[in-house]
C-alpha cells in the first residue's frame, strides 16, 4: 500500500481520444498532462479511446471491419469493437509506467461501469467506484477503458459512437470529482465548426444544456449521454487540445459564465447533414387524428427518430436521418398512407441559452437565411434552441449567415 495521501477530493477525469493515444506525440503529450495532475496535487484517473481513425490497425471501425462478411452477432460486435480500447489502455498503462507513473490498466468493467444490454449503443446504469477508489487510494494512476461496460450477467457492452466521453462523465460522477477534462486535437468548444465558417472561436465558457443541445443536433464535440450525465450530477467539463497549452472551454452550471457571456442570445451554431423528410397525405375528417397518431406509434415501434413534424393542412411533414428511409416508407405503406420524400437535406441549429423568453429570435434567423438566399423547409425549437431544415447544399451559407447575424465572431 501507498502512503499517498487519500484520493477522496481530488479527483480529475483525464479522456483522451484515437488521436491521442495513437502516435508518440500524442502519448507523450497525454503523459504531460497526466503529470500536471500529479504535480498539482491531484488524483488522475485516464479514460482512453482506440487508437487511431478508420483504417488504423486497432481503429473500431477497422475491428469491426474483420467481420463485414458475415452477419452481424450484435453482442460478438461489442465483445470485437471493445478490443480497440483494451490495447490503448494497456500501451498508455505501460508508457505512464515506464516514465515513473505509477499506472494500471482497467477495462471497463473492471472500473465498475454496469450498462443495460442494448447491445452497439448500450447505457450506463451505474459505476461502482470502489476498484477505482482502491487503485487511487494505492497511488497508481487508472487508465480506464472508454466507450465500454459490461452487463450485470458479465457481458461486455459499447455504448455508442462518442461513448468514451460518456465513460468519463460518468466516472467522474461516481468518484465525485473536482472536473472531467475531454482532451482533442482542439483548442476547445467551437462557435460553428471551423470548416465550414471562418469566423468560428473558442468559448471561454458554456452551459451544460447547451453542450447538450450542441451535440444533440450535431456538433462533433461530446457524446449527448456524456453532456447529460455530466449536467446531472453537476461535474465540470473542460474541453481541451492535448497538444497544446490553450485554456479550453469550461462547461458549467449557468451561475458560472461571465456578465458578458451570459448577455448572448445565441452560443453557437451546429449542423447535422444527411437528413430526409416525407411529405405524408393525411385522411379528411376526423380520421385525421388517428393517422398522426399512428404514424407517431408506428415510427417509435420501428426505431425511427423523428428530429421535425410539422402538421401542414392535409397533410404531415416530418424529418429523420436518410439512413432510417427505407424504414419509414416500410411503415408508411404498412399504413396505407401516401408520402413524397426528399433527400439531401441538413438540420442547422442556433443554440443558446439567452433566447429563452426574448422575442424577436425566430425573426433573426428568418431574416438572416433570406439574405443570404436559403430556403427555410422546416422549424423547430425549443428553449435552447431555433433548428431549420433546408437543402444540404446551402449548408455552408447558412451556417455563415447565422454566425454573423448573431455576433458569434466576437
Amino acid at each position: 500500500m501507498s502512503d499517498a495521501a487519500p484520493a477522496s477530493g481530488r479527483v480529475v477525469v483525464q479522456k483522451f481520444g484515437g488521436t491521442s493515444v495513437a502516435t508518440a506525440e500524442g502519448r507523450e503529450a497525454l503523459r504531460a498532462r497526466v503529470r500536471d495532475a500529479l504535480d498539482a496535487g491531484r488524483a488522475p484517473v485516464v479514460v482512453v479511446s482506440a487508437m487511431g481513425r478508420a483504417g488504423a490497425p486497432y481503429a473500431t471501425d477497422t475491428l469491426l471491419g474483420l467481420i463485414d462478411a458475415y452477419t452481424p452477432d450484435a453482442r460478438e460486435s461489442d465483445l470485437l469493437a471493445a478490443c480497440g480500447e483494451v490495447v490503448s489502455a494497456v500501451i498508455v498503462a505501460h508508457e505512464l509506467r515506464a516514465n515513473r507513473i505509477p499506472a494500471t490498466a482497467m477495462t471497463g468493467a473492471e472500473a465498475g461501469v454496469l450498462t443495460d444490454d442494448r447491445f452497439g449503443d448500450a447505457s450506463v446504469l451505474l459505476v461502482d467506484p470502489r476498484t477505482l477508489q482502491a487503485a487511487l487510494e494505492a497511488g497508481l494512476v487508472p487508465v480506464v477503458t472508454g466507450f465500454q461496460g459490461a452487463t450485470a450477467a458479465g457481458q461486455t457492452t459499447t455504448l455508442g459512437r462518442g461513448g468514451s466521453d460518456t465513460s468519463a462523465c460518468a466516472i467522474g460522477a461516481a468518484l465525485g470529482a473536482l472536473a472531467v477534462e475531454i482532451y482533442t486535437d482542439v483548442d476547445g468548444v467551437m462557435t460553428a465548426d471551423p470548416r465550414t465558417c471562418d469566423g468560428a472561436r473558442v468559448l471561454e465558457t458554456l452551459q451544460y444544456e447547451e453542450l447538450f443541445q450542441m451535440a444533440r443536433s450535431g456538433a462533433k464535440i461530446m457524446h449527448a449521454p456524456a453532456a447529460e450525465t455530466a449536467m446531472a450530477a453537476g461535474v465540470p467539463v473542460w474541453v481541451r487540445n492535448a497538444s497544446t497549452r490553450a485554456q479550453g472551454t469550461l462547461v458549467t452550471e449557468a451561475e458560472r459564465l461571465t456578465a458578458e457571456r451570459a448577455q448572448r442570445v445565441a452560443t453557437a451554431i451546429s449542423t447535422s447533414d444527411g437528413v430526409a423528410r416525407a411529405i405524408i397525405t393525411l385522411p379528411d375528417g376526423e380520421g385525421r387524428m388517428g393517422a398522426l397518431t399512428a404514424v407517431f406509434r408506428e415510427m417509435a415501434a420501428a426505431g425511427v427518430s423523428l428530429d421535425m413534424f410539422t402538421p401542414l393542412g392535409d397533410a404531415l411533414a416530418i424529418s429523420f436521418d436518410e439512413g432510417r428511409l427505407s424504414d419509414v416508407r416500410t411503415v408508411l405503406e404498412a399504413l396505407g398512407m401516401r408520402a413524397a420524400y426528399e433527400t439531401g437535406l441538413a438540420t442547422v441549429t442556433v443554440v443558446g441559452a439567452g433566447m429563452h423568453g426574448v422575442p424577436g429570435v425566430m425573426a433573426r434567423v428568418a431574416a438572416g437565411l433570406a439574405d443570404a438566399g436559403v430556403d427555410i423547409l422546416q422549424v423547430a425549437d425549443s428553449h435552447y434552441t431555433i433548428s431549420v431544415l433546408l437543402r444540404a447544399t446551402a449548408g455552408r451559407r447558412a451556417i455563415s449567415a447565422l454566425h454573423d447575424e448573431f455576433g458569434l465572431g466576437g
